[in-house]
């Protein structure tokens, strides 16, 4: 197990993704800098290496969000595109308005990166977790995410409740398309929030986002991501916290989320972490089985890199001592559940 934990000048490390490289494994993530940790705050993106999973190389930084006129950037993805190159998937922070999607490609296993192209549409702000991309069995390139419709007036901010919504590249990137439809959760103050995504054996899409109703949301699409059925609730309990979801080498579904807990100002309610297993496309789970519990801690924003032997899983682990549960990131290997 790894911890890469906060430090002078660096009050937070958190939310990243793996990829398999050709010398071993790549991981990501956000590392803050200077002395505030809030998600406005100054951060670039740090990458590290590693053969076996458990010794990790010093952090190099990839992308400056000075460099992009940002806040900072934070919340990525990786995704092998088909001709070899690494595509690095990313927030950059331009404003409470406008928070735009960017990919920049590496040809080299992730040493030398190219310029920044932006994904989403201009003026915009959307939020993608960590570790969304997702490509389709199609090879379609799908990412969901939640649109926050914000206003500002005077010098106050409207920030709007989540509406879901996808955008989706059918030439590895070149171009990228909106998907018609959005959700949202009327009624709800947070709406649909984090949302992400799994293929299931069929093609068809199996979709959830954390809500204030106590439960992750899902929703389907029989079409690639370009309509979805209504969000409904689903069996996950948990409070405003993510759900990560995916599918193991041995063709089983793996979840890891936060089971229902009231907020609290350092763990926000996510104090325990739990997994549960489907062998059938996500129909019914396993019970819950606990990978985290410290009261004094709270553990979310999972990375998930199924491999045939274990699996590999970052998360932020961070405690009051940190100075929030999003402050300290974490690095273990999971065994494959029977």
């Amino acid at each position: 197990m790894t911890d890469i934990a906060p430090g002078r000048d660096n009050p937070r490390n958190s939310e990243g993704a793996f990829l398999t490289v050709e010398d071993g494994l790549l991981f990501v993530y956000s590392r803050f800098t200077g002395s505030h940790a809030e998600d406005y705050t100054s951060a670039d993106l740090a990458a590290i290496r590693s053969r076996d999973g458990e010794n990790w190389s010093e952090p190099t930084i990839i992308v400056r969000a000075s460099e992009e006129g940002a806040m900072n950037v934070m919340s990525l993805s990786l995704l092998r595109m088909r001709d070899g190159a690494i595509g690095l998937f990313y927030l950059s922070r331009k404003s409470w308005t406008d928070m735009p999607v960017y990919l920049r490609l590496s040809r080299n296993e992730g040493r030398i990166w190219s310029e920044a192209r932006r994904v989403t549409r201009p003026e915009r702000y959307v939020v993608m977790n960590n570790d969304r991309v997702v490509r389709l069995s199609t090879g379609r390139i799908l990412i969901s995410l939640a649109w926050h419709d914000n206003r500002m007036i005077g010098d106050r901010l409207d920030f709007a409740p989540a509406k879901t919504v996808f955008v989706y590249s059918d030439d590895d990137g070149l171009t990228w398309r909106e998907s018609p439809q959005v959700l949202a959760l009327p009624g709800s103050a947070s709406g649909l929030q984090e949302p992400g995504l799994v293929e299931l054996r069929s093609g068809r899409l199996y979709g959830f986002a954390r809500t204030d109703k106590g439960m992750q949301y899902t929703f389907f699409s029989e079409d690639g991501g370009e309509s979805w059925t209504a969000p409904a609730p689903s069996a996950f309990l948990s409070p405003l916290s993510p759900l990560s979801m995916k599918r193991m080498c041995d063709g089983r579904l793996l979840a890891i989320w936060n089971p229902y807990k009231d907020w609290e100002p350092v763990t926000f309610g996510r104090t325990t972490l739990v997994w549960a297993v489907s062998a059938d496309e996500g129909a019914s789970w396993s019970d819950p089985e606990v990978l985290e519990a410290d009261a004094g801690a709270g553990f979310c924003y999972t990375a998930i890199l199924p491999q045939k032997h274990q699996i590999l899983l970052s998360y932020c682990a961070g405690s009051e001592k940190d100075g929030s549960c999003l402050n300290r990131l974490r690095i273990r290997e999971m065994a494959i559940p029977e």
